[in-house]
């Protein structure tokens, strides 16, 4: 006599932004991660299915999406911690375009990194002396907090004030962006921080903490975006930069 199988019902979004969820029934094992539920649908019930992943392995953060609302990194989310009621729902990551299916476009996220100058832009050349750097010193300790992000979008797509305001840069970028004013290396400080105070920047930011919940990193961009406002404050005093 065969062994009973247990299953899942899973609801995966398919279609665009006017797209719909539709359920699909799947085995239950061990162990089993979120991405392992959409990778078995996509490979035994319909090989049409989108969405992007890479590494398997926590490293990359191309897995990202949104699982029974929450933004995750699914090859790190075990279906176990997370179905609720024999249910699980998986849709793209919020506040972003949808290209098919689970994939959603981060070419907003990426632009939003751009504006918020989030380019090392260097201060001496490679024939120069290497610029000795403390560990210990309060900059780089401020910038190595926040050094870690690997713009897997969810801190974005979390983010009630991109939800509310299309044009604010986004956490990600805004801690991106505090990780190279700390960083005494880099000759585009006040720049960066015109761009981050103008419209759309750290000051549009609530302080409600979403970004810093659902980091799959343990990082935490609100305290790096009030950073950005002390500092970006005290340049406009002194008269760097303009309102």
């Amino acid at each position: 006599m065969s062994e009973a199988v247990s299953t899942l019902k899973v609801s995966l979004w398919r279609g665009g932004s006017d797209g719909r969820f539709k359920t699909y029934t799947v085995p239950l094992k061990a162990n089993q991660t979120v991405l392992d539920i959409v990778t078995w649908v996509q490979r035994h019930l319909d090989p049409t299915l989108s969405y992007r992943f890479a590494c398997r392995v926590g490293m990359c953060g191309s897995c990202a999406m949104t699982v029974n609302g929450r933004p995750r990194w699914t090859c790190r989310t075990h279906v176990t911690k997370v179905i609720q009621n024999g249910m699980l729902e998986v849709a793209p990551l919020a506040n972003m375009p949808v290209i098919k299916d689970l994939a959603a476009d981060m070419r907003p996220f990426f632009e939003k990194w751009v504006a918020a100058h989030g380019t090392f832009a260097a201060s001496k050349t490679r024939t120069d002396a290497i610029e000795p750097i403390k560990p210990d010193e309060p900059a780089r300790r401020a910038a190595d907090e926040a050094i870690e992000c690997i713009n897997c979008g969810a801190c974005y797509a979390a983010c009630d004030t991109v939800r509310w305001n299309p044009d604010y840069l986004g956490p990600a970028a805004l801690n991106r962006a505090w990780s190279l004013v700390n960083d005494v290396r880099d000759s585009d400080r006040t720049s960066r921080l015109a761009a981050i105070s103008a419209e759309g920047g750290c000051h549009n930011c609530h302080s409600h903490q979403s970004c810093q919940e659902h980091c799959p990193q343990s990082l935490n961009p609100t305290r790096s975006i009030a950073g950005l406002k002390r500092l970006s404050m005290q340049a406009f005093v002194r008269g760097e930069i303009n309102a």
